[in-house]
């Protein structure tokens, strides 16, 4: 029980932590800032070209799987462990863990690199900088993972804290730097990005669902259920000899 409530109280502080912060990026404004001038505003405008939309598109597929799919279906995977107690299904949730955090990584090194190869990196805006961040964290936290101490070490509980923050921290920083690039490229072309921002939300959304009622499904359903060793409680059985009063009152 106190295991759920522990998974419980972390999925609800990651909801409720992602969820505003979403919200804070989407809701930025969709005109320039008052101080840039007409002509200001004319020369940030990019030139798109077939070649450059493609790459664009390409980038953006590959941070989206990386960020924004992978690695939440890789946090969800990995606590479904809590609820395992057979070791070959452990087995096949971590390797399964692991498989789809390397392939976020990957995918996310490559983003990286098309856009260091194609696109103006002067590193002056808030998503390249969120990006640059985020690629660098991105690579620790295998290295991290792979370092993992034995069960039973005392630096075992440091090393599932920081684990277990980057591992969240991550997908966090990376879906709103997703949010982010959105906003940027509508801003740099005046292309709408509204469709794609309504899409990727409800994917949070349903994502963020998900992770927070996990543990907890279990317990929901076996609360019309009564296990064989389930002992029963002093209230459970006030209850029942209130019940079986009421029905002698009534046949009589």
């Amino acid at each position: 029980m106190l295991t759920l409530e522990r998974g419980g109280f972390r999925g609800l502080a990651s909801f409720l932590i992602l969820i505003p912060l979403a919200t804070l990026v989407t809701s930025f404004p969709e005109s320039h800032k008052p101080s840039q001038s007409h002509k200001t505003r004319q020369q940030n405008q990019l030139k798109l070209t077939p070649e450059l939309s493609f790459q664009i598109t390409l980038h953006a597929f590959l941070l989206w799987a990386s960020i924004g799919f992978l690695m939440p279906v890789g946090i969800i995977i990995i606590r479904m462990s809590n609820r395992v107690e057979c070791g070959k299904k452990l087995k096949l949730l971590f390797y399964s863990h692991v498989i789809v955090q390397m392939m976020a990584v990957l995918l996310a090194t490559a983003g990286a690199v098309l856009a260091i190869m194609n696109f103006e990196n002067s590193f002056n805006n808030t998503h390249q900088r969120a990006g640059l961040a985020l690629h660098g964290l991105i690579w620790i936290q295998p290295l991290i993972g792979f370092l993992r101490p034995h069960r039973g070490v005392k630096v075992r509980s440091i090393w599932y804290s920081v684990h277990w923050l980057l591992g969240i921290g991550i997908p966090i920083l990376g879906i709103i730097n997703i949010y982010i690039g959105l906003h940027t490229y509508h801003e740099r072309t005046s292309k709408s990005v509204e469709l794609w921002t309504v899409l990727f939300t409800a994917e949070i959304v349903i994502i963020s669902f998900i992770y927070l009622f996990q543990d907890r499904w279990d317990y929901m359903m076996k609360q019309g259920v009564i296990l064989g060793d389930e002992q029963i409680r002093p209230t459970d059985h006030i209850t029942s000899q209130s019940t079986s009063l009421k029905e002698l009152v009534s046949i009589t």
